[in-house]
């Protein structure tokens, strides 16, 4: 009995200790984080983040704001991260508004050269044709000469020094890139007939100028009855300008691109056919593409 009293003691001081603490650090004087970078945010926080980002740069439209307050995030790709964003928020339901802000934002980030892509301005240099000459002021007169220090004095002509002829700097070449606010248009419709694909399916893809795929593009499609918005970059594993929709057998569609763009019409499911004869539903693709 003597020997288990001793061999309690220690075991119930240290549980005393132990309840001690944590009574100290969860209830009487918790950990606060004050003033904590966005970067250490929880996932759902930073997603709260990202969306009020986006909210404000739909009222401001200041893009180089928007793209330093994603930074404090550390996102190594901040554009894949507000199409992840955007691709959860739509499986869960959210308001498509939310969607829009998030792919709007993507989109722009997508498009917009980074400011260290700019090129820096050059100073052009003042050219002068070979031997010509500037005039060089002599010293100014004293403000108040004397008469005789002035009828001494003689007069003062200017120095001329040639100026070297300077080579002018070559400018740099402009990169071509996408037309800003340039609608896009239809540039190729394909029947898809696989029996590998969702029955119906119909496919959209989104080009710059320069054929590179653009996130962030709300695609319309209507119906007898019926209207819903999808956006391109929900599936980057696809690809960045991918979007797709089901449709419905014996029902017609019409798509656009907003806003504006070409409108699309009389779009419907085709029906394919097997080697063996059989019937089933096929599909559709769109591709479109900025000027």
């Amino acid at each position: 009995m003597r020997n288990f009293r001793q061999a309690a003691g220690p075991l119930l001081a240290f549980l005393l200790g132990l309840g001690a603490g944590l009574l100290i650090a969860w209830v009487i004087a918790p950990v606060e984080y004050v003033d904590a970078a966005p970067s250490l945010l929880r996932a759902d926080y930073k997603d709260q983040y990202r969306l009020l980002t986006a909210s404000a740069y739909a009222a401001s439209g200041n893009l180089e704001r928007a793209r330093s307050r994603l930074s404090l995030l550390g996102d190594p790709d901040p554009v894949q991260a507000l199409t992840a964003q955007a691709q959860r928020a739509l499986a869960a339901g959210q308001p498509w508004e939310s969607v829009r802000l998030l792919a709007a934002l993507a989109s722009a980030l997508q498009n917009a050269p980074s400011a260290a892509s700019l090129p820096s301005p050059t100073l052009a240099p003042v050219l002068f044709p070979q031997g010509e000459t500037t005039a060089v002021p002599a010293a100014p007169r004293p403000a108040s000469p004397s008469p005789a220090a002035a009828s001494s004095q003689a007069p003062l002509a200017a120095t001329h020094t040639p100026v070297p002829l300077i080579p002018p700097t070559p400018r740099p070449t402009r990169t071509p890139t996408a037309t800003p606010g340039a609608l896009f248009a239809l540039t190729r419709q394909d029947v898809i007939c696989s029996p590998a694909l969702p029955d119906g399916l119909l496919q959209v893809t989104v080009l710059d100028a320069a054929r590179k795929p653009v996130p962030g593009v709300e695609i319309v499609i209507t119906w007898n009855g019926g209207e819903e918005h999808f956006f391109t970059g929900l599936k980057p594993d696809v690809g960045n300008g991918y979007a797709d929709f089901i449709m419905t057998p014996d029902v017609i569609y019409t798509l656009r691109l907003a806003p504006g763009g070409t409108l699309v019409s009389d779009l419907a499911a085709p029906v394919c056919q097997t080697e063996g004869q059989e019937t089933y539903v096929g599909g559709l693709r769109l591709e479109f593409q900025q000027p």
